[in-house]
Formats: structure tokens, sequence, C-alpha cells
């Protein structure tokens, strides 16, 4: 093929939710907050959908070690802030024991209208994500990669889970986050598109009933962006710690860099059917990186740890010429460290054991998820 190299561009979009110091408990964001946060950040901060969530973006970085810097500033800048109000952020999926009625919705335009569409839905998006967007320019190459990208999708998701609990209860899952995004119309694995041409066909087929205004409603879990030429990673979770959404970000740019090199070569992923890759999402979505994901190739469960192993060599030569190597090879970390949810259950389950009541262990969940917000900045 002759297509022209991607550049790989890369950008990093976190949801945080804003708690308050004493009580942990989540809060609405002052309106002191959210500006003195643009005033620092600029376009780089924004309000969400509920009044005690703030969503960073980095700018557009050439490598991954660009994007870390630049998140870290956002994340430090952010702590910085919220803890002249007394508050201080998370990043983390749910909040272990916040309710979801007691909410207030930012008030804009945008966000009145995903409220008036999605009725008691909306209501329930007590939720925060991570999103990653690689540049791939080309419209055609982006249809392409994507539709082999899927395949990879609960790989990422395990990693990144982060929500175990809704409003005070374990869930039984890893990523409860993803239970109430689904309840959402056009999200969960993307479909198959043959050419960019059938990909915006099909969107605009819906944009001119006037149901949605642009692409940007659409919530697949990966999906072309609306408004940059990149292909977006929406699956994950949003991480605690700053190393392991590093980490997912180069497994990301790493995993398009390896499928674009397939197609240079004539090559392709295996593209297996979407209820299958769907049956790895749930065990994700359930198990985190706990249990196995099927290797459809071999037919059988395979331990997440070995996976892992086999996916890191298999990007080692595409990490390596995006300058990514060491942030690749930390993805390991989050296999020693636990993911978010794990190390959640376990703190809870540490402070019961101590004869903590089940109020005060959760609040030392989140007591945990404060402090991991600032590690490694």
């Amino acid at each position: 093929m002759t297509d022209t190299a991607p550049s790989f561009t890369l950008g990093i979009e976190e949801e945080y939710l804003i708690v308050d110091a004493q009580t942990l408990d989540l809060v609405p964001a002052p309106e002191g907050l959210m500006q003195s946060c643009v005033d620092a950040l600029g376009e780089q901060v924004s309000p969400e959908f509920l009044q005690c969530q703030i969503e960073v973006g980095t700018g557009i970085c050439a490598t991954v070690a660009d994007a870390r810097a630049d998140l870290a500033h956002l994340r430090r800048t952010v702590q910085a802030e919220c803890n002249a109000h007394g508050l201080a952020p998370i990043a983390v999926s749910t909040h272990p024991f916040a309710k979801w009625h007691q909410q207030h919705f930012t008030d804009r335009e945008r966000y009145r209208t995903l409220e008036k569409d999605l009725g008691g839905v909306a209501r329930r998006m007590l939720i925060c994500g991570m999103h990653v967007h690689v540049g791939i320019e080309d419209e055609d190459m982006r249809i392409d990669l994507l539709n082999q990208f899927t395949y990879f999708l609960p790989h990422l998701l395990a990693l990144s889970t982060s929500s175990p609990f809704w409003e005070g209860d374990d869930t039984g899952l890893k990523s409860y986050r993803l239970t109430v995004f689904d309840n959402l119309p056009r999200t969960g694995i993307p479909p198959r598109f043959n050419s960019f041409g059938e990909y915006d066909r099909s969107i605009k087929t819906i944009i001119k009933t006037g149901i949605i205004e642009d692409g940007s409603k659409i919530w697949w879990d990966a999906r072309p962006s609306a408004k940059f030429p990149t292909l977006e990673s929406r699956i994950c979770d949003v991480c605690p710690r700053i190393d392991h959404s590093v980490a997912l970000a180069a497994l990301t740019q790493s995993l398009f860099h390896m499928l674009y090199t397939l197609r240079r070569e004539n090559k392709r992923w295996r593209q297996y059917d979407r209820f299958l890759i769907e049956e790895n999402r749930w065990r994700a979505q359930r198990y985190g990186i706990s249990d196995g994901l099927i290797d459809f190739g071999v037919g059988a469960v395979k331990p997440f740890p070995e996976l892992m192993d086999e996916l890191i060599e298999l990007l080692t030569p595409h990490a390596a010429a995006l300058g990514c190597l060491a942030e690749l090879r930390s993805a390991s970390t989050i296999l020693e460290d636990g993911t978010s949810a794990t190390r959640q259950l376990d703190t809870l389950q540490s402070a019961l054991d101590k004869g903590a009541s089940r109020e005060d262990a959760l609040k030392k969940v989140v007591q945990s998820l404060v402090e991991d917000f600032g590690r490694g900045l």
C-alpha cells in the first residue's frame, strides 16, 4: 500500500469528581472554582454534565512523554484549585458511596438537551471516563484500523477498571460505569464499516432526522472523532494514578501503530464477530484483570497476565518506534499494583476487618482515591 503514515499524535481526556476534603462526599463545583481553573488552563478544562464533575484534556502531543507532562500539569492545577476551596479531585469512574439522585446538572444548553432527550437515563450518569485520541489523518484508514482495534477494547477496559461501587454497594463488577453508560443509545462496540463513506452516510442518516446534531452524540467504545482527525478510544474507566493512565495511552498508541504496520505490509489483524468481542468486554467489565479473556485464536480463556505478556511483546517494536517503550512496559505494573477497582475493594475490606463501620470504611476508600490523584505528579 502507498498510504501516507499517520502522525500518531496523542491527546488524553480525563473526567474527575469533586469531593469535600472533610466529608469526602461529592459536592457541586463552586462558581469560583471553575473560573479559577479556566483562568489557569483555558480551554483545556471545562465543566461536565454534573456540577460535581470537571473535565480536562491535553493538547495535541507528539509523544506519550509530552502527554504525560501536560496531563500532570492539568492534574496539579485542578488539585491546587480544588484544595484552595476546601475540596479535592478524584479520578475514578464511580464515587464509592454518593447518591446519583442527589446530584445537580450543569446549566448549559448541551446538558439541558441531553437531559430532555435521555430522560431518567441521563440523570443516572454519575460516571467518569478516560478517552485517548490518536492521530490517523486518512479517513478510510481510520475506519480500517477502527475495525481491527475493537478486538483490544476489552483488554484496555480490564486494565483501567475503577468502578466497583455504586451508592455504597459492592456491585460485583470491576467496571460498573459501563452498566450505567450502556443505558445510553449508540454505545458499546462499534459496528463494522467498509469505508469512511459508509460510516459517514450512516451517521448523517441520523443527523438528518434531527435526532442528533453531530457525531459527538455517537458514544461507542471507540469512534472516529467528530472534531479531530483522530481515532478515539473511549472504553476505559478513568484511572486514579497518572502512571496507569499513561500506560494505557502508550498501549493505545502502540496498538494503532501495530495495526498500521500490518496494513502497510498488506496484512491485518483477524476480525471477529461483534458477539465474541462483547463476551470479552463483559468479562473485563465483570472481572477486570482477576480472570482471563478469551483468546479466540486458541479458543480458550487465558489468564490476563499471560495475555499482557504476549501483548507487550507484540507491541514492543512499535512502542520503540514511537518512543514510548518504557511507558508501554509500565502497563505490567497495573498487574502488580492491581487495578483501582481491586485496590478499592481491598481498602474497604481492610477497614472493615479492623472494626470500622461500613460508612467509615467507604470514606477510607475515597481518601485513598484522593491520595492516588496526586501520586506521581
